[in-house]
Formats: C-alpha cells, sequence, structure tokens
C-alpha cells in the first residue's frame, strides 16, 4: 500500500482581484501559510501559468516549478474543466458557454471546439514538461438535455452521442499516450461522463483507451445518490486524481435530486466545505489506501454558506488528518513462524 499526497488545494475558485488571490507568488505563500503542500492549477488562469508556453519550452516550465517549490509546494495537476467543457457542447448551451471560450472564438461553435481541443493538448504537453502524470478535465456533453427521457429518446441516440464524444477525445487522449499522461474527467452532472455506468459508455466507445481516467470526486454522487464507496471498488484502477469535496443531500416533500430550480442555499443538495456535509471521508481515504492510490488528496472549495477563506483554513487539516500512513507489516507479524513446509503437511494432516 501507498500513502496518499497532500494536503493540496485547486486554485480556481480563489482567484481574484485582491491580494493574496491576485498572483502566483501570492496564493502560493497565502496556501503554504495554511499548511497546503501542493497546489492544482486551473490552466485558463494565465495569472498562474501561459498554457501554450509550458507546453513548448521545457525551460519555462522548470522556472514555474522553481517559483512554486519556493514557497515549499509542488503543482499537482494542471487543470482544463472550462476548456474539456467546451470539446462537447450540446448546441442548446452555446450561448452559456461562450462565456469559457476567447472572444476571437465566441458565436463560433466550429472553431471554439477547435481552440479547446487545442488546449486541451497543450495541457497534456505541459503536464509532460513539469514532470506530471496526470491532468483534471470535463468531458463536454452532447446528451444532458436528454438525461431524463421525456419524451422517450430516440433509438440508438445515446449511442451515437458516446461514439461522437469519444470520436473528438480520442485523438486528444493518444496525444496523451504518447507523452505518458492521463486525462482525469471529473464525473459530473450537466457532462455525458457523470456516473460509472456514463464513464463505462464512453470508455467502451474508446475502445478500453487506458489513458481515459477518473478524477474522483464523492461531492457528485452525494448529490445522485450513488454509493461513492463502492464507486472505488469498481474503479479503483482508473482513478488517478481526488478532489476532497463535501456536500449533503436531504429531500424533502416538496424536492429532492432535481431540486425544484432552486439556487444553491436552497436545494436539497448542496456543497458544503470538507467537516459541514455528509461524505464518509475516513471510508474514502481507506479504501483508497487500500487499492494504492499514491497521488494527490486536493480540496476543491465550494460551499454555499461557508466563505472560501474559513473553508480553506480548515480545510488543510481536515486533509492531513485523514490521511493515512501505511502500514508496511501486518499487525500480527510479531507471531510469525516462518515457513516449514513439513509442519504446514503436518497442519494439513498430509
Amino acid at each position: 500500500m501507498k500513502t496518499i499526497k497532500g494536503p493540496a488545494l485547486f486554485l480556481a475558485q480563489f482567484m481574484g482581484d485582491e491580494a493574496p488571490f491576485n498572483s502566483l507568488e501570492n496564493i502560493c505563500k497565502w496556501a503554504a501559510d495554511l499548511g497546503y503542500k501542493g497546489i492544482q492549477i486551473p490552466t485558463w488562469e494565465d495569472r498562474l501559468i501561459d498554457l501554450r508556453q509550458a507546453a513548448e519550452s521545457k525551460a519555462y516550465c522548470d522556472e514555474l516549478k522553481g517559483k512554486i517549490a519556493d514557497f515549499g509546494l509542488e503543482i499537482t495537476e494542471l487543470a482544463t474543466h472550462l476548456q474539456g467543457q467546451l470539446v462537447a457542447v450540446h448546441p442548446a448551451y452555446d450561448h452559456l458557454f461562450d462565456g469559457f471560450a476567447p472572444d476571437e472564438v465566441k458565436g463560433n461553435p466550429k472553431a471554439r471546439t477547435e481552440w479547446a481541443v487545442q488546449q486541451v493538448i497543450y495541457t497534456a504537453k505541459a503536464s509532460r514538461n513539469l514532470g506530471l502524470d496526470a491532468s483534471v478535465s470535463f468531458s463536454g456533453a452532447l446528451l444532458w438535455p436528454f438525461m431524463y427521457p421525456w419524451p422517450q429518446r430516440p433509438a440508438g441516440l445515446v449511442e451515437m452521442g458516446f461514439g461522437e464524444l469519444a470520436k473528438r477525445w480520442k485523438p486528444i487522449l493518444d496525444v496523451y499516450d504518447e507523452v505518458g499522461v492521463d486525462v482525469c474527467y471529473e464525473l459530473h452532472p450537466g457532462e455525458d461522463l457523470h456516473d460509472g455506468i456514463s464513464f463505462e459508455q464512453f470508455v467502451d466507445a474508446l475502445d478500453g483507451h487506458e489513458r481515459a481516467c477518473i478524477n474522483y470526486d464523492p461531492s457528485h454522487f452525494v448529490l445522485q445518490s450513488l454509493d461513492y464507496l463502492s464507486f472505488i471498488d469498481l474503479y479503483h484502477d482508473r482513478i488517478k486524481a481526488f478532489h476532497v469535496k463535501d456536500a449533503e443531500f436531504n429531500p424533502t416533500g416538496r424536492q429532492g435530486v432535481y431540486g425544484g430550480y432552486q439556487p444553491w442555499i436552497n436545494r436539497a443538495g448542496r456543497f458544503r466545505s470538507l467537516g459541514d456535509g455528509q461524505v464518509d471521508f475516513k471510508g474514502i481515504f481507506s479504501k483508497l489506501s487500500q487499492y494504492d492510490y499514491d497521488s494527490w488528496a486536493v480540496l476543491e472549495w465550494e460551499c454555499c454558506i461557508k466563505s472560501p477563506e474559513q473553508g480553506a483554513r480548515e480545510g488543510a487539516p481536515f486533509i492531513q488528518n485523514h490521511i493515512i500512513e501505511v502500514t508496511k507489516k501486518a499487525f500480527d507479524d510479531f507471531a510469525d513462524g516462518g515457513m516449514d513446509e513439513s509442519l504446514n503437511r503436518k497442519t494439513l494432516g498430509l
């Protein structure tokens, strides 16, 4: 077994225009002072990284790592959630998702997709230049408007949707394979990959592509009433990244999983800061350790009540206290009598 690395922090929800959230140096010092050992970098945030330069220059990546190391931190993964989302967008969401794209491709879905694909490919090469073995992303969605089947979905629609999604991601995943980096999809409602079965459908459409992996985030499973511990038993071989995020699901006689179009504060399912929700993190850290997960435990802060600053302050010790220093020996080794074939035969009555 291996010991999980951490605590680490996903910076996306913290970047802003005021110190200490307005530059790489400032946010690194802030995170390190809170006790974090790693940072997950959102690649759309150019105050943190020049993605194209990172893809093209090992020297730039060495300098970036050095700046971060000066604060006692490491880069855990590069994140492409926004760009990955734009690899596959149903036309119903065109105007909304244009907000994730640069001005020059807005209003042009084809150009927007091409830009997103290039961004995700840049991230593969940047990850390798930074010495990283995994990145985290979203899959995008063509089928999400048809998730709940009314009117009845046309026969073959789901298969066609996953076929097209795989067609778009296959060349990207091949680049990741060439450089030895995994794409860890965050299984998330709103994405075509949102649970175990949808992930399986995608991998099947990719003929089992080994670089299609999982960023495990139990909060999204709580909100779906999915057994997030059994999920680890089923898919541990594909889990290569881990977002530590809490959530709660409190259905009533008025609302359940779908939330009645309510704002987050009024929904039955809500994201919460670590320790304020219902996620069994002791069970999760135990199972991940049991299955030799040896990468990072990364806090993704999202909470409809608590401030991000308090969530971050409480998050580092919370994660540290859940990391299991795995044992190097069995508890009953003291009673080991050694190997004796003749004794074994006698014990078995042979």
